[in-house]
């Protein structure tokens, strides 16, 4: 049986362009919902203006499957650095084709090839400038454009309390820049990704079978160690926590000059 169209059970969308949301009180009515109720929330709010953005990365099948159950066409944002690893690039094909997503690739204008040319190999520098350099031109700049292009207004992201610091004040919905920010699994442990995974027979990224318990880029990523006080200190050598798809360039100027 084919899924229905929800577009059609949603003719009112709540957010009209130009508007601005309560969002206390909207966070505080939000509070004690499911993950699913927070998804049909959003798209009974933005409906054709909400997205959702995924890396593929160890736990994305979750957020994939949870929200295309919801809204199967959704638009799904993924941004390709060019230094993925193979076995990013072939899960993604298999979960695109399995969940049938309506996958939006957007990557940067420079190849990877030019960069290093014109400024080096950025990503095997150990400042956080340089890093930050990288990540503005392989990631935050093909997904701003992203959301411009698809007109977004909204966008639903797997981000989760535990993951880092800055996560851990993050609020049901948000507002990133001119977008508002949805994060249905907000509250969800390890546990709860766990539990998931195997109801719905859905896969891990195959490196989690390597050790990793986060992966991007395969020069910032590696396993966890037993000396590793932090999940992320995996990822970025450790220099940083996040790379600035989910921070406002105030908030991604407040981190640079922290312990991270």
């Amino acid at each position: 049986m084919s899924k229905p169209d929800l577009m059609e059970n949603y003719p009112n969308k709540l957010f009209q362009s130009g508007t601005t949301l309560e969002l206390d009180s909207i966070n505080v009515q939000l509070e004690n919902k499911t993950a699913p109720e927070i998804i049909n929330w959003a798209y009974d709010s933005f409906q054709e203006g909400l997205v959702l953005s995924t890396s593929f990365g160890i736990q994305s099948a979750v957020m994939l499957h949870l929200v295309t159950s919801i809204i199967p066409n959704i638009p799904v944002i993924w941004i390709d650095t060019g230094y993925l690893p193979a076995e990013t690039y072939i899960f993604a094909q298999q979960l695109s084709q399995r969940l049938n997503l309506n996958l939006k690739v957007y990557q940067s204008p420079l190849s990877p090839a030019r960069m290093e040319a014109l400024y080096g190999k950025l990503w095997d520098r150990d400042d956080v400038e340089s890093l930050n350099r990288y990540d503005q031109i392989r990631k935050v700049e093909p997904m701003q454009r992203a959301l411009s292009e698809l007109k977004a207004t909204a966008w639903l992201a797997g981000l989760r309390r535990s993951q880092t610091s800055h996560r851990h004040g993050l609020s049901t919905i948000a507002k990133q820049g001119e977008f508002y920010k949805v994060h249905p699994i907000l509250n969800w442990h390890s546990r709860d990704i766990y539990q998931y995974l195997n109801q719905h027979n859905l896969p891990y990224h195959p490196y989690f079978d390597l050790g990793y318990v986060t992966v991007g880029d395969w020069h910032s990523s590696r396993p966890l160690m037993a000396a590793d006080t932090d999940e992320r200190d995996t990822r970025f050598k450790g220099i940083k926590q996040e790379c600035g798809l989910h921070l406002t360039p105030s908030e991604a100027k407040s981190l640079d000059s922290s312990t991270l």
